[in-house]
């Protein structure tokens, strides 16, 4: 993982493959349970489009941005543009925060669907061993990860597709119906939700210093992998809604295999087969994340002007090995930490949507963005994103209250 030799740098290809797989399985399996434990209804199909089109918006100005200023760091880099150092730093560490939380409770959902194969050893041991794993392959380095992400995007995407077609022979669209029983709020509100399952796009922006050519294959990699991960959703999502009712999933935690055996029981092996790769997409979004975080936690400890931090870069303590530990010792403290699930979808849409939103208005003070009219997506970028943000707070607040 560690390179200068631009021979072993990743390209266009896998780096938008990182940011399908750190997206993929964030959300399209656990969210229909999500969804119909948040209370919308059919309705969340406008929650999909509308967060889909936030989302494009976001990760089109932080291609810009990516291409503007083509320096190591990601957020931190795009952040000081504006607000210095100290802002560069807080962006930067608030991502992290945010996208290691989202990890944690990924690890958790990974856990009950391992337990759900093997009843005999508790969904907590399996969250931890699995992390445990996932670190341990980050340290191998950077062939064996681009292999394995290519196989695991093939055994998401496969059964993704099975799915769909499956869920489409058994469209009813009466099951439609009431659309929006809590009201059109509902739909807006869920965003804080729904977003959670897009985290992770910005990956390939992370990895600047390991991709080939990166001010061009940067912001190919973040196009490319929203569009892809965006029409799945809307795809697998809409299946869902128009074959099973909704009130199937009894809780937030309930698996998608488990609602699907009740829709398909004559399909049996093919439900098995499903739910393995979900297992996959889940395991290969935390693999992304980490790789690409650890990239990120380097950079940005080479960013800091303590003298702490530059005896820990300069002594060769701070290197990719170790800062692969640093995240996956982080997503641990989540996972066993944060017990409320829906303090986790909360916490990771503030922390990152507050970086995404520092690093796009950094775009405002580009007189060339303004005079293309490139800087209304930047604008449309940013208001969505403070919309969720919004969303997000007042989800902690009544939580608190």
């Amino acid at each position: 993982m560690e390179s200068t030799n631009n021979s072993s740098k990743i390209g266009v290809l896998t780096a938008t493959i990182i940011g399908i797989n750190a997206m993929i399985g964030a959300g399209i399996f656990t969210a229909p349970a999500i969804l119909a434990h948040a209370k919308i209804g059919p309705a969340v199909i406008l929650t999909y489009l509308f967060v889909v089109a936030s989302v494009w918006f976001i990760a089109q100005s932080l291609a810009r941005v990516a291409a503007r200023f083509p320096e190591e760091g990601s957020f931190y880099a795009y952040a000081k543009q504006w607000g210095g150092h100290a802002l560069g730093v807080i962006a930067s560490t608030a991502y992290l925060m945010g996208i290691l939380m989202a990890m944690g409770l990924l690890a958790t959902y990974v856990g009950i669907y391992l337990n759900g194969l093997f009843p005999s050893i508790s969904a907590k041991a399996f969250g931890f061993w699995s992390v445990i794993a996932i670190i341990l392959l980050n340290m191998v380095g950077v062939i064996f990860s681009q292999l394995g992400q290519r196989i695991l995007v093939f055994c998401t995407l496969l059964p993704i597709l099975t799915t769909i077609i499956m869920c489409l022979t058994k469209a009813d669209l009466s099951l439609l119906k009431p659309f929006m029983p809590y009201g059109i709020s509902s739909v807006f509100q869920a965003s804080r939700l729904v977003v959670f399952g897009f985290f992770g796009f910005e990956c390939a922006s992370a990895l600047f210093n390991i991709v080939k050519n990166p001010q061009k294959n940067v912001p190919k990699a973040l196009t490319y992998s929203i569009l892809v991960v965006g029409t799945l959703y809307i795809l697998f999502i809409g299946s869902i809604i128009i074959s099973t009712p909704l009130h199937l999933f009894v809780s937030a935690e309930t698996p998608l295999p488990e609602v699907l055996r009740s829709i398909f029981p004559t399909h049996g092996w093919l439900i098995k087969i499903i739910h393995i790769s979900t297992l996959s997409a889940m395991l290969g979004t935390i693999h992304s994340v980490v790789w690409s975080c650890s990239n990120l936690i380097v950079t940005l400890f080479k960013k800091l002007k303590g003298k702490t931090a530059k005896a820990l870069v300069s002594s060769g303590i701070i290197n990719q090995r170790t800062a692969v530990l640093l995240a996956g010792t982080m997503i641990l403290v989540a996972f066993f930490s944060i017990k409320n699930i829906d303090l986790f979808f909360y916490l990771a849409a503030i922390f990152i949507v507050f970086a995404y939103v520092t690093s796009m208005i950094s775009l405002l003070f580009v007189k060339e963005e303004w005079k293309s009219g490139q800087n209304i997506k930047t604008l449309i970028g940013i208001a969505t994103g403070l919309v969720i943000f919004g969303f997000a707070l007042q989800g902690i607040i009544k939580m608190l209250a």
